[in-house]
């Protein structure tokens, strides 16, 4: 029933004071509407392990954690909240902010989230959430949303009201960074490391460019046998919490080849960005892991010199309870909810690599960050215990155990190619190796020394000889500070347009949206030119440059390209 005769603002003044009265006793901030939990408003938060610690061996528990000292306001239920109010903990809205993300990314990806037993309410928590932040439907019926058993089927394991609140909180964190990308949930039958890695390998199988997993479990000399059997996909993102019990090493975050996730905590301040980060570390059992494995082998291109295997972790996000997430989960709880844990930074940094663009297709994506160190956040303050080298368990300009290299700034860090600054971030942009190195063909094209806008090399798409339609690609990250690809053309075209011509587009993989950059065009002799189009710093790119001939002998038509720029 309405209130007729109280105005707007009475009514959004009244609705504010029951809201913050709502968390008066709760350390919450309010601030017109309650945004989030500060730890620097509360002593330490009450909380609770969603999935209780493995006892036995192989056994991997979710690394949630959901604070039970928060009340949510009455109106706070499915389909009923105020859109003067919004649930306690951090939304979409401010995540992107925090780690200075592009709104709206995520079309054309596919993200698998992987985690134990079933969630009844998946779909419908889903649609809660989503709804309450603006963000599209993600459905079965719209083809946005799939759920299947490890094996692929819909078989779906036993429900466990644990396991459903990690998948909850999964599936939202993967909405809030990339809300326009597919999302896959695979749900093993047990939490044993053979049920979870069958379930890895089946969302690989199903086309997953991007897997999260958060979960782990204790060290073993199998784990070299588990690497290969259901983490070693190169071309695919995968990403797991680096654990939830303070310093120590987990297995799958372990991994030699997945990126290993730590957890921080994330407040607003008055900075240029507007927030600040420290290492998430409530008391010796609590709080992000990190360490140097006892089993796997150091990745190449992971440098650190105090640890001589695997150290954890690569990068982090947000994860501490007490500056936590909004999560929606009704299965055997209670709708809004604030949680924590590593399992959070795990779906937000497999969200902020579908943002970044499909990953190379022999590369472990891992060693993307370490490449771009300048692209990130660098957590420098807290530590997650005591250990020794300090710097596995103590932040630290550069590397360090607890927060890795950072947390992201844009998606650059997350990408096959690009640059912290201005310059080109195309790989062989000049052709100057003398090779198509970075590019994908199709059709006739090769690097040549024939015709070169500057330099000695140039591509030539199409042939001298009667060809259908060639065309070469790449896929890159526009680098922050950037606004515009350029390139050089010049192209011999005896016929018309009407049945050969040069093109070339520009695919938004971070928005959807595809611009023609070069109009088809067909000259004979006019030299080179140039085409540029716009870019947004932070947005993954497709760059296709095409010649199109007929095929008919006598008019051959062909294009050569030369100083593709990122500017």
């Amino acid at each position: 029933m309405g209130i007729p005769h109280i105005s707007r603002a009475a009514q959004r003044t009244a609705l504010t004071g029951l809201v913050s009265l709502a968390f008066a006793t709760t350390g919450l901030v309010t601030a017109g509407s309650v945004q989030a939990a500060d730890a620097s408003a509360s002593t330490t938060p009450h909380v609770k392990r969603l999935c209780s610690q493995p006892t036995k061996h192989r056994l991997m528990a979710c690394k949630a954690l959901a604070r039970t000292d928060i009340v949510q306001p009455h109106a706070l239920t499915v389909n009923a909240v105020s859109p003067l109010a919004v649930p306690s903990g951090y939304g979409p809205s401010d995540l992107l902010s925090a780690y200075n993300l592009p709104a709206n990314g995520g079309a054309g990806a596919t993200i698998a989230i992987v985690d134990a037993q079933d969630d009844p309410n998946a779909e419908s928590d889903l649609a809660a959430y989503r709804s309450q932040y603006g963000l599209p439907a993600c459905t079965t019926a719209n083809g946005c949303f799939s759920k299947i058993d490890q094996n692929g089927g819909t078989n779906y394991p036993t429900a466990d009201a644990g396991w459903a609140g990690e998948i909850s909180l999964d599936l939202d964190m993967v909405s809030a960074v990339a809300p326009n990308a597919h999302i896959l949930l695979v749900e093993s039958s047990t939490a044993n490391m053979s049920d979870l890695g069958t379930a890895v390998n089946t969302a690989v199988a199903q086309g997953a460019k991007y897997v999260s997993n958060s979960y782990g479990g204790s060290e073993d000399s199998s784990d070299l046998t588990a690497d290969n059997q259901y983490f070693k996909h190169p071309g695919v993102a995968i990403t797991v919490s680096a654990g939830d019990s303070a310093y120590g090493a987990e297995y799958p975050a372990a991994s030699q080849y997945v990126t290993s996730v730590g957890g921080t905590a994330l407040k607003r301040d008055s900075s240029a960005r507007g927030w600040s980060e420290s290492v998430w570390h409530t008391n010796s059992t609590e709080g992000t892991g990190s360490g140097c494995s006892a089993y796997d082998p150091k990745p190449s291109w992971q440098t650190d010199s105090g640890c001589s295997k695997r150290a954890i972790s690569d990068v982090s996000a947000v994860a501490d309870p007490a500056t936590g997430v909004a999560v929606y989960d009704s299965y055997q709880a209670s709708g809004w909810n604030v949680y924590g844990g590593t399992s959070a930074a795990a779906p937000i940094i497999a969200g902020v690599y579908a943002l970044a663009g499909t990953p190379g297709t022999g590369d472990y994506p891992s060693k993307y960050p370490y490449a771009h160190t300048g692209a990130l956040n660098d957590v420098t303050v807290g530590s997650n215990g005591t250990c020794s080298p300090t710097y596995l368990c103590t932040a630290g300009s550069g590397y360090d155990g607890p927060t890795g290299l950072g947390t992201p700034n844009g998606t650059t860090a997350f990408a096959t190619s690009g640059s912290t600054s201005g310059g080109s971030a195309l790989t062989n942009g000049t052709f100057e190796a003398g090779t198509l190195s970075g590019w994908t063909s199709t059709g006739s094209a090769t690097a040549t020394t024939d015709a070169a806008h500057s330099g000695s090399y140039g591509a030539l798409v199409g042939s001298s000889s009667p060809t259908n339609t060639s065309s070469i690609a790449q896929t890159f990250t526009a680098p922050t500070g950037s606004s515009k690809v350029s390139f050089a053309y010049d192209m011999t075209c005896p016929d018309t347009v009407a049945y050969d011509w040069a093109t070339a587009t520009l695919k938004d993989n971070t928005s959807g949206t595809t611009t023609t950059v070069l109009p088809k065009t067909c000259t004979n002799g006019a030299g080179w030119k140039t085409a540029s189009g716009s870019l947004t710093a932070g947005h993954s790119y497709t760059l296709t440059l095409t010649s199109k001939d007929d095929n008919y002998a006598g008019d051959e038509t062909y294009t050569y390209y030369d100083d593709v720029t990122v500017s």
